[in-house]
Order: structure tokens, then sequence, then C-alpha cells
């Protein structure tokens, strides 16, 4: 059988010296090899595993509901905010109501950056949405998760250092490994014609697109948030509100 990754955490009840040595050794006994090992939230901790018998890891998992101190919250293939978890040692923020929907803050930018990292780094169609008030660090957070995803970025729309309506882009620019980047504003409230049709052509390629202010995206165009794979929120604090009537009266007569 090939390798293959897994998730595991588990609440401490009893933090009692030796108890990580002794998991480690019954998953050294299995030869269940351990690439990564954190402390997630609290008395949690998580670990991604790796192993090429999937018995073994039904059999841990037996073996642990026996021991007292701790209790096995998860025991899964790993997820994306797993994988995460384990590295920051935190979980990502996510609506209970809308589980496309993920909120960070911004003294979270490390995690958010990687979050898009690995996003980006997916293949094919995907359109992400993220919402945040002017100059939290949205278009920043973009181009750095571009960075380390290794890909290119393009503008389609901004703000980020001055107004850009792009009425067309040039053949490398159109290559659909790139990350395109669309603030939502400027391609429905000051979009031209030209602009609104290269919009449509870049949302119908098989590549990522980000799409900054979905909402104010959705409600002037044709799209419908069914279009988005995945919404982000990004504030300054946990209780920012974001309210788009503070800043799009900005945005026209800016321009």
């Amino acid at each position: 059988m090939e390798y293959k990754q897994w998730y595991m955490e588990y609440k401490i009840h009893k933090n009692r010296p030796g108890l990580l040595g002794d998991i480690a050794s019954m998953l050294g006994m299995l030869e269940v090899n351990i690439l990564t090992i954190n402390g997630v939230e609290g008395k949690t901790r998580g670990m991604l595993l790796e192993t090429n018998d999937d018995d073994k890891i039904m059999l841990m998992g037996e073996m642990l509901k026996k021991v007292d101190n701790i209790t096995v919250t998860a025991l899964r293939t790993p997820k994306l905010v797993d994988k995460l978890a384990v590295r920051h040692g935190r979980y990502i923020d996510r609506d209970s109501d809308d589980r496309k929907t993920f909120r960070f803050t911004r003294d979270e930018l490390g995690l958010l950056v990687d979050f898009l990292g690995e996003l980006f780094k997916r293949e094919g169609n995907q359109v992400i949405g993220l919402r945040g008030m002017p100059r939290v660090g949205k278009t920043e957070s973009i181009i750095a998760g571009s960075v380390c995803a290794m890909k290119r970025w393009t503008f389609v729309s901004s703000t980020l250092l001055r107004q850009t309506v792009r009425s067309q882009l040039a053949d490398d620019e159109l290559n659909p490994n790139n990350v395109f980047i669309i603030d939502g504003i400027v391609s429905t409230i000051r979009s031209n014609e030209k602009h609104y049709n290269l919009l449509q052509n870049v949302m119908s390629m098989p590549s990522t697109k980000v799409i900054e202010h979905p909402d104010i995206f959705v409600r002037e165009s044709q799209y419908s948030f069914d279009d988005f794979n995945i919404i982000i929120e990004l504030r300054s604090n946990p209780n920012e509100e974001i309210l788009y009537e503070t800043f799009t009266t900005n945005y026209s007569d800016d321009l």
C-alpha cells in the first residue's frame, strides 16, 4: 500500500509526565510516522501522521480509547484546516452556519497568507471572495499568498497603489496558472464595457480568482455567491463591522 497521511487530535485531561512519550512510543511500535506535532488551542494536541497501513490507524484509535488521560477528538484524512492548525497551533475561525466562510483578524495575517498560499496551489477553477474594510491588508495578503504558492498575480482591477481598471491583458497575463485579483467595487461601479468583457473572460477561465468586496460584486453583477468556493473575512479586530456604505461612495467620487 502507498503511504497516506492522517490527522489525529486529542484533548488532554491530565498532562502527566511522559504522556506524549507513551503515545509516541505506541506510534513507533506500530511504525506510524509522526510528521508534525503541535499544541492546538489550549489542552489539545494535533498530530500529522503517515502510514502505509490504514488498519494500524484504526487499531491505534481503539487503543487510545482506553487511555484515561486523553480523549481522541479527531482521526481522519487531514483537511487543509487541520494541516494549518498543526502548523500554527490554532484553528481558523469558521462560520458555523456558512461553512465556506472563514474569518481572520489582522494579527493573524501569517495564518491567512499560509491559508491563501495553500488554496492558490490548487489547480483548476476556484473563486475566492475577500471581505474587509480599506487598508486592513486584503491585497497585500493575496500577493503574499501568491508568492508562497509560487504563482504570478495579475491585477484585473485594484486600488492598491492607484485606481486600476484594465481593459485588456497581455498573453502572459492571461495564463490560467496566474492568480487574478479583482476589486469587486472598481469592476462593477466603475467598469466600462471593455473592462466588463475582460472580467467575463477572466471569470470563465479555469483559474484562481480572488475578488475583494464580493458583496458589492454580487450586488452589481450577474454573478451570485453560488459562484464562490470560499469567502474570507479579514478584520482589524474581531468586533469590527464590515460596512460597505462607509467607503463605496468614495470609490465613485475619487475616480
